[in-house]
């Protein structure tokens, strides 16, 4: 374990900083950049970056040593302690015993490792959020949603933006609409897990993209799909996803094609519009595909272009050309292979006849 050294000549330069309002309008980027070179061996162009991220009307004086110590008794590396600065450079001009150390408390009482600690810090607000107003409230409302302290853990890892919400006022009228629409609880927690975020949204807006999945895309309540497809929409405000539905519509994609790939697999709608002409680009002119075939093998569109569809046709079209596979294999059950399976079935058997495919489909895995 590391000490961060505070010495006399580092605490008075950093007592320098924002001492008046005077002072913190002068030139107090330069003297924070200099206690991070020496303190915590940011280079000159990292240490401007972070000290530009704070606001100087809101400094006040205290010592990063009290910080310091605090996640070092944590169990915090100095590489872990730069980053968490880097990223929330405000925690230098926290009230460590008053605030800081109550919430790192309740964290730690979750069980949560000091990386988990270090990556929540990083990523969420709750240096900003009251400890009797909002965080023990949500943890409390969280320990009675779950089922044990560890799934608590793992939805804060997750998502730690959740203490920006007032959970027990803004989860449970969504958690009833689907429980109203037939939806068990332990159904609901899954789709939870999966995206933590997808509770959070008004209940009206919430029943908008319910209503919108059974009228406008006919998914039966019954399908196994349905949560997931919420998931999808409650995250998608309307002009965003009118763009996506209208880049398949210039593809030639009917209504009800739209409708049977959102049924089979909604993560569709989620991919950024750019992945989506991308993708209908190749299926569509270059291997012909037709809107039907593909919506009704919608994980083709799911899969990246990148890493496994033009790969994997690569490799595809070489062996159907040279005659190499027995039988017939289409590229959406070569794509539905596992990565292991793929090169079990189609890449090791004929490594020593195509080379320099083998060299280029491995690079590609790298």
């Amino acid at each position: 374990m590391f000490r961060i050294s505070c010495n006399g000549a580092q605490k008075h330069l950093f007592s320098c900083l924002y001492s008046t309002v005077a002072a913190a309008a002068a030139a107090p980027a330069n003297v924070l950049a200099e206690f991070l070179v020496n303190s915590l061996d940011f280079s000159t162009k990292e240490a401007i970056s972070t000290s530009a991220k704070l606001s100087r009307t809101k400094h006040r004086h205290y010592d990063p040593h009290l910080l310091f110590d605090l996640l070092d008794e944590m169990g915090m590396n100095k590489s872990q302690i730069k980053t968490l600065v880097s990223s929330s450079p405000q925690l230098l001009f926290c009230r460590v015993d008053e605030n800081l150390k109550p919430k790192i408390k309740v964290l730690q009482g979750l069980g949560l490792s000091v990386s988990q600690l270090a990556t929540f810090m990083r990523r969420s607000n709750f240096l900003t959020r009251g400890l009797d107003t909002i965080i023990q409230p949500n943890l409390v409302y969280l320990r009675d949603l779950l089922p044990t302290h560890h799934h608590v853990a793992m939805i804060l890892i997750k998502e730690p933006r959740l203490f920006s919400y007032n959970l027990p006022k803004v989860m449970p009228p969504n958690i009833s609409l689907l429980q109203n629409f037939g939806f068990s609880t332990p159904h609901i927690l899954k789709a939870f897990h999966r995206h933590p975020r997808f509770l959070l949204n008004s209940p009206e807006w919430f029943e908008r993209a319910v209503h919108r999945l059974v009228n406008d895309f006919h998914m039966p309540l019954t399908s196994g799909m349905f949560l997931h497809g919420v998931e999808v929409l409650v995250l998608l405000d309307e002009s965003k996803l009118e763009r996506k539905l209208d880049i398949f519509r210039s593809f030639g994609w009917s209504d009800s094609d739209i409708c049977r790939m959102v049924q089979k697999l909604p993560y569709c709608l989620a991919s950024s519009e750019a992945k989506i002409k991308t993708t209908l680009k190749f299926f569509m002119n270059e291997l012909g595909y037709e809107p039907n075939y593909l919506a009704s093998r919608a994980p083709l569109l799911k899969f990246s272009m990148e890493k496994r569809i033009v790969p994997r046709n690569e490799i595809l079209k070489f062996l159907k050309e040279n005659q190499l596979l027995k039988g017939r294999l289409c590229l959406y059950t070569a794509v539905s292979f596992s990565e292991s399976d793929f090169q079990k079935k189609c890449v090791l058997p004929f490594r020593e006849k195509m080379p320099e495919m083998y060299d280029l489909y491995m690079k590609s895995r790298s």
